[in-house]
């Protein structure tokens, strides 16, 4: 089993909150990590375009409706 897969079982194991917990830090870590490179400010500029103009999508974690 691959140090991974080790990770991915444990994750399963963990409560709701601490699920929460791990995906909030794994999301600074990430983001610690980007470079503000043209490609990623015509992304952030994009994305800034598609919520003025309506284009989104609504992230619903929990699977409710």
């Amino acid at each position: 089993m691959s140090a991974l897969e080790q990770i991915e079982e444990q994750v399963k194991r963990l409560s709701k909150a601490e699920q929460e917990a791990l995906r909030d830090w794994l999301e600074n870590v990430l983001e610690d990590e980007l470079e503000m490179t043209d490609e990623f400010k015509a992304k952030i500029e994009r994305g800034e375009k598609d919520i003025r103009e309506g284009h989104v999508r609504i992230r619903n974690p929990e699977g409710r409706g």
